[in-house]
C-alpha cells in the first residue's frame, strides 16, 4: 500500500506546503482531496468548463507520484469516466506537461490546472481515445454530443435536496392535486387555490372511524385546520399580488 514513507522526506515537506496552499486557495474549477498519510496519491476534483461539452459535470483524478518526484513526472488518471481524445479506456491522461515538457519545478496547481486546460482544448492529434480524437476532427457536434452523453451518465453531481421547513410547508398544498402535476408545487393561480381548498374542505368533512379513539380524532382535525388555514393564507397573497399588478 503506498503511503508517505515512499517519498523523502523533503519531498512529503514540499507537498505538504503545496497541499496546504492549494486547500486556502483553490484554482479556478479545482478542489484538491487531501489524503495527509498518503501525498503519493495527489485526488481533485474538477468542474466542466463552462462552453464545453464537460459542463456541469465533477469529474475526480488523481496524480500518482513515483518514488524519485519530482524528478520524474507523476501519472495523471481521470477516476470518473470521461469521452476526451486524450483520455484512454482506463483514465490515463496524456498531455506533454506530463510526459516530454515536464520540469521538476513544475507544482501541483500548475498540473492540475493543465489538466483541466485539456477540458476546453482537446489534442486530438496525439490521442490514446482514437475515436473520440477522430471523431473530434472530422465531425465535432457528433464528439461533443458523446461527450456530452458521458458527462451526464457519469460526471454529474450529487443533487443538493432542501428539507425541513420548505417541503413541509407545500404538504397541504398538495391535497387533491391530480398525479399529473408536480409534486410539491405551489398553485399558480386563483384557480388552482380554490379547488384546493374545496378540496381540503371535502376531506375536513369525512367522518373520522370511530376506533381512532377520542385523541386521534382531535390531533387529524387539527392538522387540517391548520392545513386550511395554510391555503386559504396563499390564496389571500395570491389576491395581494393580483391587485398589485393591476396598479402598474
Amino acid at each position: 500500500m503506498a503511503s508517505n514513507e515512499n517519498l523523502p522526506p523533503n519531498v512529503i515537506k514540499q507537498l505538504a506546503k503545496e497541499l496546504k496552499s492549494l486547500d486556502e486557495s483553490p484554482p479556478d474549477g479545482i478542489k484538491v482531496v487531501v489524503n495527509d498519510e498518503d501525498f503519493s496519491q495527489i485526488c481533485a476534483d474538477i468542474e466542466g468548463p463552462v462552453g464545453t461539452p464537460y459542463e456541469n459535470g465533477l469529474f475526480r483524478m488523481k496524480l500518482a507520484l513515483s518514488h524519485d518526484f519530482p524528478h520524474s513526472p507523476p501519472k495523471g488518471y481521470f477516476m470518473t469516466k470521461i469521452f476526451h481524445p486524450n483520455v484512454a479506456s482506463n483514465g490515463e491522461i496524456c498531455v506533454n506537461t506530463l510526459k516530454k515538457d515536464w520540469n521538476p519545478s513544475l507544482g501541483l496547481r500548475h498540473v492540475l490546472s493543465v489538466v483541466r486546460c485539456l477540458l476546453i482544448e482537446p489534442f486530438p492529434e496525439s490521442a490514446l481515445n482514437e475515436q473520440a480524437g477522430k471523431m473530434l476532427l472530422e465531425n465535432y457536434e457528433e464528439y461533443a454530443r458523446h461527450a456530452r452523453l458521458y458527462t451526464g451518465i457519469h460526471a454529474k453531481p450529487k443533487p443538493k435536496f432542501k428539507t425541513g421547513a420548505i417541503s413541509e410547508s407545500t404538504t397541504a398544498l398538495n391535497v387533491g392535486q391530480p398525479n399529473n402535476e408536480t409534486p410539491g408545487a405551489i398553485p399558480s393561480s386563483v384557480a388552482d387555490i380554490n379547488r384546493v381548498i374545496t378540496a381540503t374542505e371535502q376531506i375536513a368533512n369525512v367522518p373520522v372511524a370511530a376506533a381512532a379513539g377520542s385523541a386521534s380524532v382531535a390531533t387529524t382535525t387539527q392538522k387540517r385546520e391548520a392545513g386550511l388555514a395554510k391555503v386559504q393564507a396563499d390564496k389571500k397573497k395570491v389576491d395581494a399580488r393580483k391587485k398589485s399588478l393591476k396598479r402598474l
